[in-house]
């Protein structure tokens, strides 16, 4: 059989991730209908069927399912032999991600003092993506809010992140300076579509004290697809405090939220990746961010 081509792997990998076609074509920054002819393309070279697509979505097959961690596995050596010889030619070299709204200027700007020969970049990251980032070494270092899938890689907690409840202008909460679980316990919660599980538990409080979950509410395709189901009335949606800061659009409130737990912000790497630039920024992150996370 002929060497597989790794950008036929690169898009079977990211189509798994996502489990849409749709949101792994924007993704690829390719049309979907190239996408689907990369995905047979390589079933072709596989001889087996990697993904189905039915009234459910779309799917790992059996096959998709023993392939995948081979894949990624190809790709992450593949990626750490370029990285290997760029670090030949550019030894200081650095990609920081950061995910959603969270900051990572002054840890930025204090490793650029520290090290004045670095070459240092910065990568915005989808709110589901730094560890996809991190493996396929898109970045080196990401400081993302738990929780995310953490497999094959080192974490170090750098502050806690307070929730807010957000309610649209004339809700029944709207007037309130802050509120507990039970003032919307029976309110339904908006969430994202094909989301981790444990990401989305967290963000709808579940299971509930009494060990339900929380009740349903619409289902969105993106962050904003969610504020505009806030802002109609359909439901209201747990965020970061951050996430809201000065520039929450007019029609929502945020409310403090006074007994769910934070969100854990965190620096994260790959796992045993301990080179000069990598260390060198997790100090500066945590002397940086974590004494003025909002800086």
């Amino acid at each position: 059989m002929d060497d597989l081509d790794l950008r036929l792997v690169r898009a079977f990998t990211v189509v798994a991730e996502h489990l849409h076609f749709g949101r792994a074509a924007e993704r690829l920054h390719i049309a979907q209908p190239a996408l689907s002819r990369q995905i047979r393309r390589l079933e072709g070279h596989v001889g087996a069927r990697l993904l189905a697509r039915d009234t459910r979505g779309t799917h790992l097959t059996a096959a998709g399912r023993a392939f995948l961690p081979g894949a990624l596995e190809a790709l992450g050596t593949a990626r750490a032999a370029v990285d290997a010889a760029r670090g030949v030619e550019r030894p200081l070299r650095i990609v920081i991600g950061h995910a959603g709204t969270l900051l990572v200027t002054p840890a930025v700007r204090a490793l650029r003092e520290a090290v004045p020969d670095a070459d240092v970049h910065t990568l915005h990251l989808d709110w589901h993506g730094p560890r996809a980032a991190l493996l396929e070494h898109r970045v080196d270092v990401a400081v993302a809010g738990l929780p995310f899938p953490t497999d094959g890689l080192d974490v170090h907690a750098l502050y806690e992140e307070p929730r807010v409840l957000l309610v649209p202008r004339g809700h029944r909460l709207a007037e309130r300076t802050e509120v507990r679980l039970d003032d919307f316990a029976d309110e339904p919660l908006a969430r994202l579509v094909d989301t981790d599980p444990d990401y989305a538990a967290f963000w709808r409080v579940e299971p509930r004290p009494g060990g339900g979950p929380a009740p349903a509410g619409p289902v969105a395709e993106t962050p904003e697809d969610r504020l505009e189901a806030v802002a109609g009335g359909q439901a209201v949606a747990l965020a970061a405090a951050a996430a809201v800061g000065g520039a929450l659009r007019p029609d929502l409130v945020a409310i403090p939220v006074r007994d769910v737990d934070p969100v854990p912000v965190v620096l994260a790497h790959r796992s045993g990746d301990h080179r000069r630039l990598v260390v060198e920024f997790e100090r500066c992150a945590e002397s940086q961010l974590a004494a003025s996370p909002h800086s």
